[in-house]
Formats: C-alpha cells, structure tokens, sequence
C-alpha cells in the first residue's frame, strides 16, 4: 500500500507541483489531496492536470473539527505545507506528531515568525546584507517556524541580487530539494 501525503497550499503551487510532478510515477508515495484556504489559488490547476481531488475550506472550517476530521479521514503518513499561509491549530499538531512538516523560504531560525512569508523574508535577506540565504524543510509545532529542523539547503546571496532574483534561487532550492527530503521521510 502506497503512503498518501495531503498538502496544503495557499497560491500558486509552484512546490506543490514539484512535490505531485516527482511522485507522480511512484507506486510507492501519493499525493492523495490538496486543500487550500484560497478559492483562486493556482495549485487548483496543478492539481487538476495530475489528476489529485482538491478541497477548499474557510477559516472557520480550519479551525473547528471539518478539517480534522477530513485528515482522520484519509489517514495520511505526512501533512505537507507547501506555501500555506495559516497557522495550524494545536489540536491538528497534537493529533499528527511528526507528520506535519512546512518550507521555509530562509535558514531558520533566521527571518521566521508571524509574517514572515515569501517576498517579505527576500526583502529582509536582501536589507539585511547577508551573504547566504537558502530553505528550511521543518517539522510544525505550536508556534510558527520553530519546529524541529529536518534539512537546511543554502545558496549565495550577491550584492545586485534583487529580491525577486533572491525568490528565484530559493525557488530552485525549494524544488529540487522538498520532494527529495519528503521522499527520504517516507521511505526511511
């Protein structure tokens, strides 16, 4: 029997299609579902053209037992954040030790926390002048970007850089590595 990942996403999916492209030939891991909060979000499409059911749900749905019961539902072995911009709940981490893990666009514990989110971390990497800036694959607790550390990936950050060229290397970091290390949590 196959394990079954469920990701979560808030826009575009471009992870969650990294994520769904690298396993969609396996026999051995699936990408059983997507959910998003966001009705207009691009991972819809991605997940239409890999043939993987989506659910859209409000904040209020997240919150109370709906989304919990759906993941008792379908017995994922990993929770997948891929982009997703709300917090957990408790009661979803306490209920899924160890199976939630989220990507981080910098190397925590630099740059995380309450709104520290796709161009707002690029922007204070590049105020920040620091010469490296990378990704954080992580575990999710109670509090956000503070979880156990799973795997660290690194690239330099160049005077000229831009925030948007930062994004773009994060970006490549983040394809080639999230499915990877989700694999290797599977199989392992």
């Amino acid at each position: 029997m196959s394990k079954k990942i469920v990701i979560l996403a808030s826009g575009n999916g471009s992870n969650a299609k990294a994520i769904m492209r690298h396993f969609d030939s396996s026999t051995k891991i699936e990408v059983s579902s997507i959910i998003s909060n966001n009705r207009q979000a691009g991972v819809f499409e991605h997940a239409k053209r890999f043939g993987v059911p989506c659910l859209w749900m409000d904040k209020e749905s997240f919150e109370s037992d709906v989304v919990l019961n759906f993941l008792l539902t379908e017995e994922p072995d990993l929770i997948v954040l891929a982009g997703f911009l709300w917090k957990i709940p408790v009661s979803l981490v306490q209920t899924f030790p160890n199976k939630i893990i989220n990507i981080h666009p910098a190397l925590l514990p630099k740059y995380g926390g309450k709104g520290m989110y796709g161009a707002h971390v690029h922007r204070a990497v590049k105020e920040s002048g620091d010469a490296h800036t990378g990704i954080t694959i992580h575990y999710i607790n109670e509090h956000y970007d503070e979880g156990g550390v799973i795997f660290q990936a690194q690239v330099g950050v160049e005077t000229a850089d831009t925030a948007d060229s930062i994004a773009q290397k994060v970006h490549q970091l983040e394809h080639k590595h999230f499915p990877l290390i989700i694999e290797q949590l599977l199989t392992h």
